[in-house]
C-alpha cells in the first residue's frame, strides 16, 4: 500500500526514493474496519486522513435530524479539514468508514515537526489541498447549476464507482434528492444508454 502513497508524493514533489522511504517510516498507516467513526459532529478535530483503501463518508445531521451526505472519499483522496486552525472549533460533520479502510493518519499536533524534517512535505501537502479544492469549487459550481439527473450523469462520468459502492440512500442524499427519485433517475438514463 505504500506505492499508491509514493506514487501520490511522486506526482507532488521531486523527492527521491530515499527521502520518500524516510517520510513513509515516519507516516502512521491504520487500519479500520467498516463502520469506524472517524469524526463526530461537534468534536473537535486533531487528525486528517489520505485513503489508500476504503471509502469513507463525510455527513452532518441538520436540525431537523436528517442526514446529509457531502462527500465520499476513496482511494487516494485526502480528507481535508479547513477549519482546523480555528483553535478548538468543532466540526460540523462527521466521517465515517463505510467499508474496511486502509488510511494515511496525520495527527495536527505533529505537523510541523515532519515540516521541519521533510520541507518538501509541506510543499506536497499545500499542492494536494490547492488541487482538491479547485475541484471541490468546480464541483460545488456544476451541482449548484444542474438539474438532479445532470448531477447523477456528472457522477456516472466522474465517480462511477461510487454507485455500487455506497448505499442508494446516501447517494441520494450526496445528490441531494430523495431515493425515490434516484430510482427514476437511474432508470432513466439506463434505458437512454447514457
Amino acid at each position: 500500500m505504500k506505492s499508491i502513497l509514493f506514487k501520490y508524493m511522486t506526482k507532488f514533489t521531486s523527492l527521491n526514493d530515499e527521502e520518500q522511504r524516510a517520510i513513509a517510516e515516519e507516516i502512521l498507516i491504520e487500519e479500520y474496519k467498516k463502520g469506524t467513526v472517524l469524526l463526530r459532529q461537534g468534536d473537535v478535530p486533531n487528525q486528517c486522513y489520505f485513503v489508500l483503501k476504503g471509502c469513507v463518508r463525510q455527513y452532518s445531521i441538520d436540525e431537523t435530524g436528517k442526514e446529509v451526505t457531502t462527500n465520499f472519499y476513496t482511494e487516494e483522496q485526502a480528507v481535508s479539514i479547513f477549519n482546523r486552525h480555528q483553535q478548538n472549533k468543532p466540526s460540523a460533520y462527521t466521517l465515517t468508514c463505510l467499508e474496511d479502510c486502509l488510511l494515511v493518519v496525520g495527527d495536527f499536533d505533529a505537523e510541523m515537526d515532519i515540516f521541519h524534517k521533510h520541507a518538501q512535505l509541506e510543499t506536497m501537502i499545500r499542492k494536494m489541498v490547492e488541487e482538491n479544492l479547485g475541484e471541490v469549487q468546480d464541483e460545488l459550481s456544476s451541482f449548484i447549476a444542474s438539474a438532479p439527473e445532470e448531477r447523477y450523469k456528472a457522477l456516472l462520468r466522474k465517480r462511477p464507482h461510487l454507485v455500487n459502492r455506497v448505499p442508494q440512500h446516501q447517494l441520494a442524499s450526496y445528490l441531494g434528492i430523495t431515493p425515490e427519485s434516484l430510482s427514476r433517475i437511474k432508470k432513466r438514463v439506463n434505458a437512454s444508454d447514457f
